[in-house]
């Protein structure tokens, strides 16, 4: 049995694995999703069916990139090490294989502010970070640089990248840069869409901090 302060959140990552399936953004194995932890993260493991994933197969990584747990972790853990390190608002990260975001990740494209929900994952677009192979240390090297100053990237010829103040807020911005992919795929069978300027999302960005602060004008959490 896992340690009791880390049950929930366990359960709670094998939950968050499931709703991305259900959710249509990731079929079967593939994917992954992680939380942090003190001193590394909790991440699913290797070639196992979600359905089959109980807390107890969860792996612990810490920040050497050392695993501990009944079974190996995903052949991603360097990229969800490597975010962690690199982005203190980050404590879930959810990838994807989902449908429109890796359609258009294959033609080594990434998502430009056709729409003004792109702002969503933090700036003026969503990049699509080099090709690189699963596993490795450059693609968590390009993930990394793809998500300077952004909450999502996609990855070229694999998948989608989203960040979270939480394993929720990471999951619902999967879903939404999945939407965006698909409106901009759709949008792309009929032309190239006109993109919005940088000050226009400038302005949405402000907007989306404006609407999106509480009353007591903590942080933005988006």
């Amino acid at each position: 049995m896992p340690p009791r302060d880390t049950r929930a959140l366990r359960l709670a990552v094998v939950r968050t694995a499931r709703q991305m399936n259900a959710l249509g953004i990731n079929r079967g194995k593939s994917g992954n999703v992680s939380a942090r932890i003190d001193g590394g993260f909790l991440v699913t493991p290797s070639a196992l069916p979600y359905d089959e994933t109980d807390a107890e197969d969860l792996v612990a990584v810490d920040a050497e990139g050392a695993a501990r747990g009944r079974r190996k972790p995903s052949s991603e853990w360097r990229f969800h090490r490597d975010i962690y390190a690199a982005r203190s608002d980050a404590a879930a990260i959810v990838h994807t294989h989902s449908p429109f975001a890796t359609t258009l990740a294959c033609l080594d494209r990434g998502i430009p502010a056709f729409h003004y929900m792109v702002a969503v994952a933090g700036g003026g677009d969503i990049r699509c970070a080099p090709y690189a192979t699963f596993g490795t240390q450059q693609l968590s090297d390009f993930a990394v640089q793809a998500l300077d100053g952004r909450k999502a990237c996609l990855l070229a010829h694999h998948g989608m990248i989203a960040i979270g103040e939480s394993l929720k807020s990471a999951l619902a911005l999967a879903v939404e840069v999945e939407t965006l992919a698909e409106m901009y795929w759709r949008a792309l069978q009929i032309g190239e869409p006109r993109v919005l300027d940088e000050a226009e999302m400038r302005e949405v960005l402000a907007r989306f901090a404006e609407y999106s602060a509480p009353e007591t004008n903590r942080r933005l959490r988006l």
